[in-house]
């Protein structure tokens, strides 16, 4: 049987759309290198390690001390940079994972793990995922907070973070997941600030008032254009081991009295940065759970925190949008 072409398959079934994962940072070359370029004191504080991992065989680990500045700017930091593809109106999934160990220090400061900063130099980014005392929190533009949950240590955090990339207030939106359970529902919230992309940072960025030192350990980023590029493969079905046929004499029949008949008890069925100067390039150095709460309404005032994409299957991708953005000029 004659194929159709790809191309023209797309056009005599409309409506559908070729999807994919578009990037992969999961540090499973055993270096950092799937990376753009590193802003890190020392080799030391962006380390591929082999254990704690989530999946795979190799994670990051991020160390920040007090005073770690690579790129003379505010607070402390140790991060990868991933300059990625996000423009406006397009919309992507992302899934990675981070844990605070035992020791993690608790303060009253911001300490931002994840963040999509803006192109333009100065400010607030407008997506950033941090810790704040015994909370993590999604914070947008520092004008909304609509996700918080309760910092957990010692476990791994599984996100999925949806997002349609605007400045348009009518246009873009976040969605979330943590650990499997969908956590906030799309949220109608302007991503970018008007006229700038931007670019990836993970690790540790933190308020130089934090003195403790801090780690943080990140695994299996993944960038899709749907869902199901993200998300884990449904666990194997079960069917179980056929039970042996028993080729014995058959038990005798018994024609006696029938019994009564048990209708049982109804109801008993079973139940269901245009980077500063001073960045490090990136090297090919060798390997040296809780559920959150929504908080829905918009226009709630967020903590001030630091500034601080192969393979494919189908898909159908909604847009949606509300709330502005507005410019705020802070840190780098």
């Amino acid at each position: 049987m004659r194929r159709l072409p790809l191309a023209l398959f797309s056009v005599l079934v409309p409506g559908l759309s070729w999807a994919g994962v578009v990037w992969r940072g999961d540090f499973e070359t055993g270096s950092i290198t799937q990376y753009t370029r590193a802003q890190r004191v020392s080799a030391d504080r962006l380390q591929i390690v082999q254990s704690p991992t989530f999946q795979g065989r190799y994670a990051l680990k991020a160390t920040v001390r007090q005073g770690d500045d690579p790129i003379d700017s505010s607070g402390n930091r140790n991060e990868l940079v991933y300059m990625g593809s996000e423009k406006e109106g397009s919309e992507y999934y992302y899934r990675w994972q981070v844990m605070f160990p035992t020791d993690y220090p608790s303060v009253d400061a911001w300490q931002v793990f994840t963040q999509w900063h803006h192109s333009g130099c100065c400010g607030s980014p407008p997506v950033e995922f941090f810790v704040k005392g015994e909370e993590m929190r999604l914070t947008l533009a520092d004008s909304a907070t609509p996700w918080k949950t309760k910092l957990v240590r010692g476990v791994w955090h599984d996100f999925v973070f949806h997002v349609k990339w605007s400045s348009s207030a009518s246009v873009g939106f976040v969605e979330l997941w943590h650990n499997g359970e969908r956590v906030l529902s799309k949220y109608k919230h302007a991503t970018l600030y008007e006229g700038d992309g931007v670019y990836l940072k993970l690790g540790l960025y933190r308020s130089d008032t934090v003195k403790p030192v801090g780690v943080v350990y990140h695994d299996g980023y993944t960038q899709g254009t749907q869902l199901a590029d993200v998300m884990p493969p449904p666990p194997p079905v079960d069917s179980g081991t056929p039970a042996p046929a028993d080729a014995g004499t058959p038990a005798p029949t018994d024609a006696g009295t029938p019994g009564p008949v048990d209708a049982g008890t109804p109801g008993s069925g079973p139940g269901t940065e245009t980077p500063p100067a001073g960045e490090t390039p990136v090297d090919s150095s060798s390997p040296t759970p809780g559920t959150g709460t929504v908080l829905p309404p918009p226009g709630e005032q967020a903590q001030a925190v630091g500034c601080s994409s192969t393979g494919g299957a189908l898909g159908v991708l909604a847009l949606l949008g509300l709330a502005g953005l507005p410019r705020r000029w802070r840190r780098r």
